[in-house]
């Protein structure tokens, strides 16, 4: 197609009020917040574990990353199931509000604003104010993924 515009599916979500995206690409499910397991050793980014359909998922304490006040999950909390590129995670939110198509055009690079976001892929403008788009990637840190992993194991 002439002119055509290659545009990313995000999935924003809420914590504390501020507006987080996701590529839909990395979202598995959102499932409703359930109880969890400790999981003894594991970081302390790790709220425990869920069994979904079978498959053993650490949740991600999401606030504690941002360095949001913390506070108990609720039951009108949602867990994200995503996928990063070494084992699949939930990340804790208050709520997932909408999937929107954005052109890659619209996205301000996190280093052009500020130094030291490594872990976002970029900042966008929407209806709502300004979204932060995260990359999961680089969401857990090193160490992080090493204890989690062995911890699973």
């Amino acid at each position: 197609m002439e002119g055509s515009i290659v545009s990313t599916h995000l999935l924003i979500f809420a914590l504390e009020g501020q507006r987080y995206a996701l590529p839909v690409a990395a979202v598995v499910r959102v499932v409703r917040a359930a109880a969890l397991t400790p999981l003894p050793k594991a970081p302390e980014i790790v709220l425990g574990i869920l069994d979904i359909q079978g498959e053993i998922i650490p949740v991600i304490n999401l606030r504690k990353r941002f360095r949001l006040p913390e506070r108990p999950i609720g039951c009108d909390d949602q867990f994200l199931v995503v996928r990063t590129s070494n084992f699949p995670v939930a990340l804790a939110v208050d709520n997932t509000q909408e999937v929107v198509q954005l052109d890659p055009e619209a996205v301000v690079e996190p280093e052009d604003i500020v130094r030291g976001t490594d872990y976002l892929s970029g900042v966008t403008r929407s209806e709502g104010g300004l979204v932060l788009i995260h990359d999961l990637d680089t969401l857990l840190f090193p160490d992080e993924e090493q204890q989690i992993a062995k911890a699973l194991s």
